[in-house]
Order: C-alpha cells, then sequence, then structure tokens
C-alpha cells in the first residue's frame, strides 16, 4: 500500500538516525538496505514499533511511497550514488524526487540533476550536517534542487531540523547543486575551526603547560563567552576524559595524525580555481597532511632543532586571553573567507545564495554551530551585499580590539618555534586585505621582466596596460 511519505536508502548510523527523527515528527518512512539483513537487525531493533516500513526489495520499496515519491539515499559519494540512482530510475514516475543526503562532490550534483531533469525526476542535493546526533536529534540541513521539487519536501526537511533563535536551520539553498556546495564549504570551515582550536592547545601547552584538567577549564571558561561554540564545549570535555588503560589523558594516548576525507580540499581546490583567498582552510588542510607524515617528523625530530624556549615568565592568564583574543580574531577572518568564497560561486552557478540564511542555518545542529553565527545572520540581512565580514562595524570592532593580542600570540608561537599556520595565515590575510598597497607591482615587474607579461601603471587609467623593455 502506497502510504510512506519518504523512503530512505542506506541503513548506516546517519541513515537509521534520519529514519528515526523522521518516524518522530510524525513521518512514515520505508527503508531499504541492499544487505537485506541490515534491514531486518534494524526493524527488529531500533524501528521496532514505529511507523516504519522495511522493505527487501527496490521494487516494494517504490511500492510503498505515496506520489510524489520522495527518496533520499544515504551510500557512499561517488559510484554507488549513481549506481543507486540508475536502479531507480526505471521503477520512478516523472514528478517523483531523488535526494542525495551524502557528502558529494558538487559538480557531481550538477550532473546528476541534469540528467534526472531529461527524465523528468527532481534531483536534490542535501547536505546534512551534524553527526550522528545531529541526524536524530535535528541537524543543519541544506537542500539544493528545484523550486517545485523544494515545495515537495520542505515540510519534511523543515520539521526534522534543528530548530535555532525559534527558526528551523534548513533553507532551501538555490539550484542543483548550491546545497552540496554550501556544505562543502561549511565543512572547509570546519577544518579552520578545529585546526584554530589545536593552534590555541599547542600554543599554550608549550608555554605554560597546562595540565589536561586546566586544559578542560580553560576551554571550558571560553565557552562561555564570544567563542561559545560546539567545537570549543566538546574539545573542553575531551580534557576531562582518562583512558582505561594507562589512566593518562585520553587526548595525550592518542597518535598525531589527523584523518580527513575530502571536502577540506575539495573547499580549497575550488576556491583556488575561483581565486578566492582561502587561506585558513588551506593551512588547516595542509596541516592534516603534514601531520600523516608521522615517521618522517619522527626522525627530522632526531636531527632538526628549533628556538630555546625560556621558562614563561608572563602572567598566565593574560596569556590565556591573549590566545582567546587571537582563536577569535583568526575564527572570524576563517568564516570571512568562506562566505567571500560562497559569494564568488553564487555569482558563477546563478545561484543566489542567501548569506544571512546560511550563517543562520548553521546557528543550530551543525558541527560548527556557535553563538557569534548570530552576529553573522545580522550582518548579512542587515546587508545582503556585504563584500567582506570583516567590514561588517561589529566584526570590524572586534578585529581592531583583539589585533595587539593578536599580533602577540602569533610572536609567541614563532619565539617557541610552535607551527601556527592557521593563526600565521588569517593575520597575514588581514594584514593583506587591509593595505591599499602591496608588493605586488614588484612582482609584476618580475613578470613582465622575463615574459613580457606587461603591467598597469599607477599614473594612467586602469585597465591599460603597459610593457617596458627591461634589457
Amino acid at each position: 500500500m502506497s502510504q510512506c511519505d519518504i523512503g530512505l536508502i542506506g541503513l548506516a548510523v546517519m541513515g537509521e538516525n534520519l529514519v528515526l527523527n523522521m518516524e518522530s515528527k510524525g513521518f512514515h518512512v520505508a527503508v531499504y538496505n541492499r544487505t537485506t539483513e541490515v534491514t531486518r537487525a534494524f526493524a527488529e531493533g531500533r524501528a521496532k514499533g514505529k511507523n516504519i516500513t522495511p522493505c527487501n526489495s527496490l521494487e516494494d520499496f517504490i511500492g510503498a511511497l505515496s506520489s510524489p515519491r520522495k527518496i533520499q539515499i544515504m551510500v557512499k559519494a561517488g559510484g554507488p550514488v549513481d549506481a543507486v540512482i540508475e536502479q531507480l530510475i526505471p521503477l520512478l514516475d516523472a514528478g517523483d524526487i531523488i535526494i542525495d543526503g551524502g557528502n558529494s562532490l558538487w559538480t557531481d550534483t550538477q550532473r546528476r540533476e541534469k540528467y534526472l531533469k531529461e527524465k523528468g525526476i527532481h534531483f536534490f542535493g542535501v547536505g546534512v550536517s551534524g553527526g550522528e546526533e545531529g541526524a536524530l536529534k535535528g541537524p543543519s540541513i541544506m537542500p539544493g534542487g528545484s523550486e517545485e521539487g523544494w515545495r515537495a519536501i520542505a515540510p519534511i526537511y523543515t520539521k526534522i531540523a534543528a530548530i535555532a533563535e525559534g527558526e528551523a536551520c534548513c533553507r532551501h539553498m538555490g539550484t542543483d547543486g548550491a546545497g552540496h556546495y554550501v556544505k562543502m564549504v561549511h565543512n572547509g570551515i570546519e577544518y579552520g575551526d578545529m585546526q584554530l582550536i589545536c593552534e590555541a592547545y599547542a600554543i599554550l601547552k608549550a608555554t605554560i603547560h597546562p595540565s589536561a584538567e586546566e586544559f578542560a577549564e580553560i576551554f571550558s571558561a571560553w565557552n562561555q563567552g564570544d567563542l561559545d561554540s560546539f567545537l570549543i564545549e566538546l574539545t573542553s570535555k575531551i580534557f576531562t576524559q582518562k583512558d582505561p588503560e594507562t589512566g593518562l589523558p585520553m587526548v595525550d594516548v592518542i597518535v598525531d595524525k589527523a584523518g580527513q576525507k575530502g571536502t577540506g580540499k575539495w573547499t580549497v581546490g575550488h576556491a583556488t580555481e575561483m581565486s578566492v583567498p582561502l587561506s585558513v582552510i588551506a593551512s588547516a588542510v595542509e596541516a592534516r597532511i603534514l601531520s600523516s607524515l608521522k615517521s618522517e617528523r619522527v626522525h627530522a625530530a632526531t636531527v632538526l632543532t628549533g628556538p630555546e624556549t625560556p621558562a614563561w615568565q608572563g602572567d598566565r592568564q593574560e596569556l590565556i586571553d591573549a590566545v582567546r583574543d587571537a582563536l577569535y580574531a583568526s575564527k572570524i577572518i576563517s568564516y570571512a573567507q568562506g562566505f567571500a568564497q560562497l559569494r564568488v560561486a553564487s555569482e558563477l552557478y546563478g545561484w543566489s545564495l542567501s548569506y544571512g540564511d546560511i550563517a543562520a542555518i548553521w546557528r543550530g545542529g551543525c558541527i560548527i554551530r556557535a553563538r557569534f553565527l548570530n552576529r553573522i545572520t545580522e550582518a548579512y540581512r542587515k546587508d545582503p551585499a556585504l563584500k567582506n565580514l570583516i567590514l561588517d562595524p561589529y566584526f570590524r570592532d572586534i578585529i581592531l580590539g583583539t589585533q595587539a593580542n593578536w599580533r602577540k600570540v602569533v610572536q609567541l608561537a614563532i619565539q617557541y618555534g610552535v607551527a601556527a599556520p592557521a593563526f600565521s595565515a588569517a593575520l597575514a590575510y588581514f594584514d593583506s586585505y587591509r593595505n591599499e598597497r602591496l608588493p605586488a607591482n614588484l612582482l609584476q615587474a618580475q613578470r613582465d621582466y622575463f615574459g613580457a607579461h606587461t603591467f598597469e601603471r599607477v599614473d594612467k587609467p586602469e585597465g591599460t596596460f603597459f610593457h617596458h623593455h627591461w634589457f
């Protein structure tokens, strides 16, 4: 009987939790997994007694859905998504909707949307952030696809999304790949946030040597102020955990090799293609890559030495406050760069992204949720054409008020031989962006010298190019 409001394919943890979320909000959900044992275990376990219909074949699954059929795919990005789509096409009718809820590359989403549109089927690329808990209790949701398709799925996604400041953390981002693009940039900003927190930890560890308990107190205190965020909160909790085997702080027994699934690289790669500076996130990606060179670093540590580091003589709390300021200022720069990337991509692909809406839906459910996203929401709702977040009066004043401590902390990192690439990159971006004149005049002279690439002159109209006979 065709009675289910939506169907979901792929019952890994994220898929299961989204199904349970939908069911808890009053929706009847059909589920299917390629491995029937997974479907059975879910039906007899977490789904038991709930308004969830398990299906052992795609034909039964499609038959259980009300029209227009709404099908969310939660499988590994890439080939598996295409494979499921091809299996579904013969079973669907015009007007049905396929939704990819994974971390797919936005260009794949654009391709799939165009392909399915020719067959009369709507395709949505939906970014979902919040991890397992967010999927179950309310994630941040970033849908991209047609207006007609959005009208059909909006009642479901706005109801299962997190709520922040009385608003659902779900908005229609735009056409084709807009949703997955916004999610990709979200993940890039997440890379930046995490790296900046790690650098704050490294600088404090190298200078004043806090214990794990003291680190928990420091991050907990920061979470009561402007840095209030999910990532700062979870960081404070990490430092409270002990390894059951050794009794040591859990963080100290974890190997310093960072993993990544690729969305950060995608973010940086496309920013470079569009000539958008994304130095903080790029530094975060490179830091993860460098951390993976563990064996090389172990050897290098035996033959390469850094500066002699003096015992810290200053006021302990003043340093903690300075690092907090440097972290906050660098975080603002990271978000400013991310939103600048969204602006250029929106113009390139004709998405008409609403930056105020994007900041609003990131206030709850997602990994980068933070108090200061309220201020970003206000900034873009006040001035949708804002070129750069640090030009907004609120954020400008914070940057100007924290830059003395910011500079002090970057200098301290250099003095103590602590790698702080994201802090440094953020400060370099600020110093470059605020300067009317950069040394690129010399760079243009060099390019013209060896390659006759031409240059503009300060005393001639903009857009007029010249070549000097250097030889």
